[in-house]
């Protein structure tokens, strides 16, 4: 008999919700074998068996929230097999077991006798710590055994964030606590919040507590655009302008060293709406990108995103944001700066609007903007400038 338990899933997140099992109790699988669809706070994901056996139990059902390390499955193994192998930045081919810690040469620090000590941590939270800056041997590690996690390196790299809530009850408790005593009329059943959302709840946390936000609104007036523009690539190509005129909003800010890490490459995380919640796929090397480039990895990313299919390496590593929000309602908003990065512009509902043209009063399509940007590391000077660009490049006919 043989227990496996859920491991890292290549983000180092503490926890993933079933979404669907593949397998039932009896059945007999094969190394590789997909057995189960878990869902974590950055995309689906499938989970391969590491044995080749019979099935003799399953944890949980879809719907039920399983932590990193908890027990998964249970098999009756043909055989004795060798130890599963990892792969570095994902769930590809066979998945360690919670006993076998995620190694990618562990650095070391000296105590004060003279030793080393190895300090152990996901490669999610190695590849951030590089990131930001910060040397991982002095983190200390809020994970099994030590571990160093994302959400410590994210603790370290903003160390005014909230401190972690305590793990939350079950939903039974959460509803039974809530609950006013006696007889209610029209009483609503608590949702729990899970995956995408409860993500979105965790973020907005952190950016509120992190970020010293302010937000310019200007107008783009696109009357003189060509029949059939595109849109989102014409906003993707303004950011691009924007930040090529002040590069210093193209940048993430660590907290930490009270610096900033300014980019040559523009990755743009563009918001999409989904019924589960928030995702933010990453549209990579906006400013050398032709729009019919730029059009096909939006359509891309936005299938993908909706899907719950899009790999967890689309979904990180923005330097700039845009929530173009106006394609459903809604002219003006302060749009939420996301850590580490300092800048999101947001596009409003295009709408006919009387202006001034010399003399003459006309009637131009105007596109509504909001640039928020973080006012610990960017002056009111640069933020107007890149949205004077935006525009100045917005308002040129194709």
């Amino acid at each position: 008999m043989s227990r496996f338990n859920l491991p890292d899933l290549g983000e180092g997140l503490q926890e993933a919700e079933i979404v669907r099992w593949h397998v039932a109790i009896g059945d007999r699988v094969t190394v590789d074998q997909p057995m189960v669809a878990m869902e974590t706070a950055k995309a689906v994901v499938e989970v391969p068996s590491p044995y080749a056996g019979v099935i003799t139990a399953l944890f949980g059902k879809p719907g039920d929230t399983i932590a990193t390390g908890a027990p998964l499955v249970d098999f009756r193994l043909d055989a004795e097999v060798s130890a599963p192998t990892t792969a570095s930045g994902g769930v590809v081919g066979l998945m360690p077991t919670s006993d076998e810690e995620i190694r990618e040469a562990p650095a070391r620090r000296a105590t004060a006798d003279g030793s080393a000590v190895r300090t152990r941590a996901v490669p999610a939270a190695r590849d951030l710590a590089r990131r930001l800056g910060l040397d991982i041997t002095t983190l200390d590690g809020s994970g099994r055994d030590g571990l160093v996690t994302v959400d410590d390196v994210m603790a370290a790299g903003l160390p005014q964030a909230a401190p972690r809530a305590p793990a939350a009850a079950p939903p039974q408790q959460i509803t039974s606590a809530l609950r006013p005593a006696g007889p209610t009329h029209d009483e609503g059943e608590l949702e729990v919040l899970r995956s995408l959302r409860r993500a979105m709840a965790q973020s907005m946390s952190m950016a509120r507590d992190n970020v010293m936000e302010c937000t310019v609104v200007d107008d783009a007036d696109i009357q003189g655009w060509e029949s059939g523009s595109d849109y989102t690539a014409r906003l993707l190509r303004a950011i691009a302008a924007g930040c090529r005129a002040e590069p210093g909003l193209n940048a993430w800010y660590d907290a930490a060293s009270q610096g900033r890490r300014i980019f040559s490459h523009i990755n743009v995380g563009i918001a999409v709406d989904t019924p589960d919640g928030l995702l933010v796929p990453v549209i990579r090397d906006v400013g050398n990108r032709t729009p019919p480039e730029l059009r096909d990895e939006i359509n891309r990313l936005k299938v993908g995103a909706r899907d719950r299919t899009l790999p967890a390496a689309d979904l990180r590593d923005f330097t700039f944001m845009l929530s173009n929000f106006g394609v459903m309602a809604g002219r003006y908003a302060t749009p939420v700066v996301v850590p580490p990065a300092i800048a999101i512009l947001g596009a409003g509902k295009v709408s006919r609007d009387v202006v001034a043209v010399g003399d003459r009063v006309e009637i131009h399509r105007r596109m509504p903007l909001s640039l928020t940007f973080d006012h610990r590391c960017v002056t009111g000077g640069e933020a107007v400038r890149l949205l004077g660009a935006v525009i100045a490049d917005l308002e040129l006919p194709r």
